[in-house]
């Protein structure tokens, strides 16, 4: 499966420890991230990471893009959700994406959790049999 990770960067922290506890399921897995959350992840991890533009530089609407055209099958998003960003609006149209698309999307550590187990038990195999 192909696996986008995106953290705000008071979630990159989070973001790094929950890749570190399942460094093992992600390896089986295609990795893409935003710049510096991709960064972090591998330099804490070892993960080949394809890497991508900082969020702010259009990093997630590169992601965005693969999303389009059936690139990637899991988004983990960590979102900060009290604090306000610039470019929020590119944010929302990558959330409408995954919907569109029918991506599952991960915003926090508890939907991360159950992402992440799905992924380990084969749960989320389906989506190999949508797309061909």
């Amino acid at each position: 499966m192909n696996i986008a990770l995106i953290a705000h960067d008071s979630k990159k922290e989070l973001m790094v420890q929950f890749c570190i506890a399942y460094c093992g399921v992600l390896s089986r897995h295609n990795l893409c991230a935003t710049g510096t959350t991709g960064k972090l992840v591998a330099e804490a991890t070892g993960l080949n990471i394809q890497r991508y533009l900082s969020g702010s530089q259009g990093g997630d609407q590169q992601i965005g893009a693969r999303i389009s055209c059936n690139e990637i099958d899991v988004l983990f998003f960590f979102r900060d959700p009290l604090n306000a960003k610039a470019h929020e609006p590119n944010e929302m149209t990558l959330l409408r994406l995954s919907d569109v698309h029918n991506i599952p999307v991960a915003t926090n550590i508890a939907t991360g959790e159950a992402l992440i187990h799905a992924l380990e038990r084969g749960d989320l195999d389906w989506r190999d049999i949508v797309r061909t």
